[in-house]
């Protein structure tokens, strides 16, 4: 689950960069670096979690940030298509960080799930 994570928090840093680099320059916004604003704590998680003692409470955070992006990115991106106006740029980033949070929420469950059943049959 470490290297899902550094995936994952390097995945939002660069989401955040690119979604601010490629917005026209009259209109960038900081909000366009939010995803790199969440995908660096998850990256000091899984710096965190390269240590066994503190694996399990690093993979927690990092999922628990993993699914308020995924909040986040949903309560602007739902009313954004519900409004009917045309996708842009930013539409495209939150779609791309809902994806990418519900994924890594789903992996990280499975995997605590997987590291209780073997937690328990040993």
């Amino acid at each position: 689950m470490v290297n899902t994570t550094f995936i994952y928090g390097g995945f939002l840093a660069l989401l955040g960069i690119v979604g601010y680099v490629a917005a026209p320059a009259e209109s960038r916004s900081l909000t366009a670096l939010i995803p790199t604003f969440l995908g660096i704590p998850v990256l000091a998680a899984a710096f965190a979690g390269r240590n066994e003692g503190w694996r399990k409470h690093a993979m927690h955070v990092a999922v628990v940030l993993g699914l308020l992006g995924l909040l986040a990115a949903l309560s602007r991106l739902v009313p954004a298509l519900a409004s009917g106006d045309p996708i842009g740029l930013a539409a495209i980033s939150l779609a791309l960080l809902a994806i990418a949070s519900a994924v890594y929420v789903g992996l990280g469950v499975r995997s605590f799930i997987e590291a209780r059943r073997q937690r328990t049959a040993a």
